[in-house]
């Protein structure tokens, strides 16, 4: 399986084999950063996107197409991440994808790009359903049960920021360099975590919700105060920040492990995905969470909870091997749910969390 990700700031190709029997390798997974393009702007610039997918999405299919030593004829299928995303990007990607299963005659698989995180560890741990996965990226939080492929029941999501979001915007508050998380994560790391009594958002709630807007609130109004921001007020806000964020997340996955036994039972494990999975802090977390709660915890390597397209060729393939194929009218989504029946609290319904 062939597979293809533009849906933000990577370009991604990658070529993915899976066996009769589940198993999973990977075969190529090429990906092109653009972060060197936005980072003048301290964030995505969605047509400079774009039009990098289109000068490179070409350059990296054949590169991932060689390095997997097969040709075209050997494809059983092409996988694209048809959403959500930023709308451009996503029609590079799709477009591509159909071009190459009219030529050669090959079944088309329109991946939801947030299904094919939720996948992941079946490819890199062979895990079997049911499994709680925990997705933080800079445009999802989300606690999503996944019961097997196609069939998702999110538990709780972000209701405002993203946590990835979050953090890109304290990033910008103080700053620092983008991409903001990992240099928030390496400030956290020479700062005093108890200097600054930020909030813990949504703690103790019964819903598995989050809320990161008020927090990165606190942390503007902290800077506010200062005459002068030292680097050692840097460090110790990014430590206080992630403290907060760490502690307001493992109370939100304790809850959202509770709602997953209620409805499923236990859970075969655990499992952390995205950008944000990357973060050793939150990593270090979970695994207490896991613990806690009598499961494992399983976080694919951090090259594959970011974006990329073996994510995207393996839940083509886990599709296909179900007969899950699209037609040539599949369309691009800017917004997709992962469970196209997410319930969500009154109170709520114009927020991140109706989307």
């Amino acid at each position: 399986m062939l597979g293809i990700e533009t849906t933000c700031d990577e370009t991604a190709a990658a070529v993915v084999a899976r066996d009769p029997d589940g198993k999973g390798q990977i075969l190529s997974n090429v990906v092109r950063s653009q972060t060197d393009e936005h980072a003048i702007y301290g964030g995505v610039v969605p047509e400079i996107a774009a039009r990098a997918h289109v000068d490179m999405l070409d350059h990296l299919i054949d590169a991932a197409m060689r390095e997997a030593g097969i040709d075209y004829a050997a494809l059983s299928g092409v996988a694209a991440a048809a959403g959500p995303g930023l709308i451009g990007g996503v029609i590079v990607g799709l477009t591509t994808a159909k071009a190459i299963a009219m030529v050669h005659d090959t079944p088309l698989i329109a991946v939801n790009h947030l299904e094919a995180h939720a996948l992941t560890p079946r490819l890199t741990d062979a895990i079997d359903f049911p499994y709680c996965l925990f997705l933080a990226s800079g445009g999802h939080t989300q606690i999503v049960a996944v019961a097997g492929v196609g069939d998702y029941v999110r538990l709780g999501t972000t209701v405002d920021d993203a946590m990835g979001e979050a953090f890109d915007k304290v990033a910008k508050m103080l700053g620092l360099p983008y991409p903001g998380g990992p240099q928030v994560e390496q400030a956290a790391r020479n700062g005093d975590a108890a200097r600054f009594a930020f909030p813990r958002p949504m703690q103790g709630r019964a819903d598995a919700n989050f809320s990161l807007s008020g927090l990165k609130t606190a942390v503007r109004n902290e800077i506010g105060r200062m005459d002068q921001v030292t680097e050692q007020d840097v460090a110790d806000l990014c430590a206080s920040f992630q403290a907060a964020v760490l502690e307001s997340t493992a109370d939100r996955l304790r809850v959202g492990l509770d709602l997953f036994k209620q409805r499923f039972g236990a859970p075969t494990a655990l499992v952390a995905a995205g950008g944000v999975a990357a973060n050793q802090a939150i990593r270090g977390a979970l695994d207490t969470v896991a613990q806690n709660a009598g499961t494992r915890l399983i976080m694919p390597p951090p090259a594959l909870c970011t974006d990329n397209g073996a994510m995207i060729a393996w839940a083509g393939a886990e599709r296909l091997a179900l007969g899950m194929v699209d037609g040539m009218d599949a369309a691009p989504r800017a917004r997709w749910l992962l469970d196209a029946n997410a319930s969500v609290p009154g109170k709520f319904a114009n927020t991140r969390a109706g989307f």
